[in-house]
């Protein structure tokens, strides 16, 4: 029997072991945090923080292969891994060059694949300087650790620098200025690749976002075929850059002027891939343990328009969910509930997939559903 380490226990790694239990894999899972979503269903939880590399040694020393949910974890730890024997994928080196920003943007721009006009800063004055260049509105963003809109700030005028500056840490961690993209759409493209080499790509998923949080995924996206040819190109482009084994997920933005940019890579399942699990043959969670085990990939065609909207915490307290029986008369909707113990606003809880015949028949009642469904301290 396969044994399978993951570097964290979210709905990313549930998800991951929910569909290779069919395959009956055995799984370990390293997360701080005693019930996470994933130890439910986890053969083994080494309960332990990121940074332990006893830890993590120990989790290698355990499994066949190891791999992660999330990108900000040791590179250090991960080279450690590989040092003593356990594969793990997306490799250290791949992680390496994704998890600052920085180095992935010099890491794309090297390698000619398009994105935003970038600076790497330090001070103020080195924000002032690249604004002066850039012009307003610009994006100031942590290089590392930043997601759902966290490490990130949009400045509009010069009186917000000191205090986007401040809020991203005044300077502790290592920051960078994006030109800003007046961007028409959001895209996302999912492409697996396996130890074999196999490549396969899912269809371009189109994300709308409230608050810097993924809110809805709607597949198809709709693009005119030159930008969806360019995406599909960029894509690949990148896997091979990278040398990404497993699920990498490419964001982009659509220009107004028709040109596509790299925005940022996560080399994991991501969340603008849920849609796969009910709208894809085979979903990015099994061809992620496909693709590090080696084995052939499964089919990624859409077998129908569907939509994927996260249900995202409103308040904070106890995680009860209310509106279950309702929703479910909703035939089409698949509702999927990670497993927190605790609600938090702008926490993703859970989401819901509608498969139609049409996108705006499946967006109409992923939107209905979602009405419905809300967490609170009362019990059900």
């Amino acid at each position: 029997m396969k044994k399978i380490g993951i570097v964290g226990g979210g709905q990313l790694g549930k998800m991951m072991i929910l569909d290779a239990k069919k395959m009956d894999y055995y799984f370990v899972i390293l997360d701080p945090t005693k019930n996470c979503p994933a130890h439910s269903i986890a053969d083994e939880h080494i309960v332990a923080s990121f940074d332990d590399e006893d830890a993590m040694l120990l989790l290698a020393q355990s499994v066949d292969v190891v791999t992660y949910e999330f990108e900000h974890i040791s590179v250090k730890a991960l080279e450690m891994m590989e040092k003593q024997g356990t594969p793990v994928y997306p490799s250290s080196e791949t992680l390496k060059h994704i998890q600052n920003k920085y180095y992935q943007k010099e890491w794309l721009r090297k390698h000619g694949i398009p994105v935003p006009d970038f600076r790497a800063v330090e001070t103020i004055e080195d924000i002032e300087q690249v604004a002066n260049e850039f012009g307003y509105p610009f994006v100031l963003k942590t290089c590392t650790g930043g997601y759902d809109g966290k490490g990130n700030a949009v400045i509009h005028v010069k009186e917000e620098i000191k205090e986007g500056y401040e809020a991203l840490g005044a300077g502790q961690l290592p920051l960078i200025v994006e030109r800003f993209v007046p961007f028409v759409k959001e895209i996302s493209v999912l492409v697996c690749q396996s130890l074999t080499g196999q490549v396969e790509v899912f269809p371009i998923a189109e994300n709308i976002h409230k608050n810097s949080i993924l809110d809805e995924t709607l597949v198809p996206a709709s693009l005119s075929k030159q930008s969806e040819e360019m995406a599909l190109q960029i894509a690949k482009e990148v896997t091979k850059v990278f040398h990404a084994i497993g699920m990498l997920c490419i964001e982009l933005f659509l220009t107004q002027d028709g040109q596509v940019l790299v925005n940022e890579l996560a080399p994991r399942p991501h969340n603008s891939g849920h849609y796969t699990i009910e709208g894809c043959y085979t979903s990015q969670y099994e061809n992620h343990i496909r693709a590090i085990l080696g084995l052939p990939l499964g089919n990624t065609e859409l077998i129908r328009p569907t939509v994927m909207k996260n249900l995202i915490g409103t308040t904070n307290g106890k995680a009860n969910l209310h509106g279950v029986e309702k929703a479910y008369q909703s035939k089409n909707a698949k509702i999927h509930i990670y497993g927190k113990e605790e609600v938090k606003v702008g926490r993703k809880m859970g989401h819901i997939t509608v498969t139609a015949t049409t996108l705006e028949e499946a967006l109409q009642e992923a939107r209905y559903v979602h009405k419905i469904l809300y967490f609170s301290d009362q019990e059900s």
